[in-house]
């Protein structure tokens, strides 16, 4: 995933974005370092500063070799980014702010581009094992303390998948029918996205990476492609998989009427900055989730509940919009930059109509689950492909030249400048 090193590149709103940009660029010419944060190496100035010099921008966007010393012109316009699983935000797609913003990624980022993010240094603990994204990941978007990103695509014209090229010709002549890509990637969300999968597998999950258990039935893996595409569709808020035909309609899912989270007359989050809200909290009793002095009503206690592996979703997705919004130090024991302090003093309109977005979201996963145990218990009784199959029958092989691209992007999993939630 993308390695920021910084935290004031990356906002909930755009807006402030481009606020921060204004003050550093105007900012005097012995402060801008301060606010930048530089990437320190051993002590040393590393690949980012604002004296440095990059030639190139990051794939789809305009180059510009002026150093952030000399910089006076507009930010570059911030686009949508995955921070965390279930957390859309913004970031400043410029190559001269960014210490490893991870260039394969973003040569194969498109519209049809989905990504898998899971841990890679640890195990899960609990909810999914892994989640999805459509947009750009941070390294740390599966739940805020490290992993990996995986594209399904290796190219921007998702010609090309990122699964092993015999892969998928060994599944069409196993279950006797066309697997596509996409397909594949569905079974991975059915089997794995969800919390009955972490709990199942707790002990065999002791040694980190995930294993995957593949039905030999064409039946099952069916009926897991279609659960699949259901998930990815919520994952990415309805930005992926789309079929009308099956009731995923294009744009953020919603929960039937007399399930759906409301907000009632009295209970708006103020846009008053005295009212700017430090706390979330839930009420049992009522099924209310409270915002500060606003509440929103009909929320599950399951909603409030749902963790990846540690994480609260709700409550770390709060933490980055409330209004002390405290920021951990860098990975070389640095304080954040003072740019992190321009933020909204009122609560966004936005924000509501996101946490409405995520609440819905959430919910529908949460029926979801008894569906997807009982058709994991029904896969894990039943036939499976073994990991010996598939290596003698060389479905997993890679090409040589794979390899060497794999090996090329082999890089530590934190920057010196990094940081993550903990």
């Amino acid at each position: 995933g993308v390695m920021p090193g910084r935290t004031w590149v990356i906002a909930p709103d755009a807006e402030s974005l481009t606020a921060r940009w204004k003050k550093l660029v105007k900012a005097k010419p012995d402060q801008k370092e301060d606010l930048f944060i530089p990437h320190l190496n051993h002590g040393q100035l590393g690949d980012r500063h604002v004296a440095r010099i990059v030639p190139k921008a990051l794939p789809s966007f305009t180059a510009n070799s002026t150093p952030i010393a000399d910089e006076k012109g507009d930010c570059v316009p911030p686009v949508r980014y995955g921070f965390r699983s279930f957390d859309r935000q913004w970031i400043i797609p410029d190559n001269r702010v960014l210490n490893r913003p991870n260039p394969h990624l973003w040569s194969a980022h498109s519209d049809r581009q989905i990504y898998i993010t899971a841990p890679s240094d640890r195990t899960p603990t609990a909810g999914p094992a892994l989640t999805f994204t459509a947009l750009m990941p941070d390294l740390h978007h599966y739940h805020g303390r490290g992993g990996r990103a995986i594209p399904l695509w290796r190219d921007a014209s998702a010609t090309v998948s990122n699964l092993p090229p015999k892969l998928l010709d060994y599944l069409r002549a196993k279950y006797k029918v066309t697997v596509s890509p996409d397909d594949f990637l569905a079974y991975l969300a059915a089997i794995a996205a969800n919390p009955t999968y972490t709990a199942r597998f707790q002990r065999d999950l002791a040694q980190p990476g995930l294993r995957i258990p593949l039905t030999a039935s064409r039946k099952l893996f069916g009926e897991a492609v279609k659960q699949g595409r259901l998930v990815i569709w919520l994952h990415t808020f309805g930005e992926r998989y789309v079929d009308s035909k099956a009731k995923r309609l294009p744009g953020p899912p919603r929960l039937p009427k007399d399930q759906a989270p409301t907000v009632p007359r009295g209970g708006g989050i103020p846009a008053d900055p005295d009212l700017m809200p430090d706390e979330i909290d839930y009420d049992a009793d009522k099924r209310r989730l409270t915002v500060g002095p606003g509440f929103i009503d009909n929320v599950p206690p399951e909603v409030w509940n749902y963790e990846i592996s540690g994480k609260r979703v709700l409550t770390q997705w709060f933490s980055y919009r409330k209004r002390h919004r405290e920021r951990p130090i860098m990975g070389d024991r640095r304080p954040p930059s003072k740019l992190c302090d321009i933020q909204p003093d009122h609560w966004l309109a936005e924000y509501t109509a996101e946490l409405l977005n995520v609440l819905h979201v959430l919910g529908r996963l949460i029926l979801l689950e008894p569906e997807q145990a009982a058709l994991l218990d029904q896969i894990c009784s039943g036939p499976l492909i073994t990991a010996a199959e598939l290596a003698e029958s060389g479905a997993l092989a890679l090409p040589p030249k794979w390899r060497k691209t794999l090996q090329a992007q082999e890089s530590p999993l934190l920057g010196p400048a990094e940081e993550d939630d903990d």
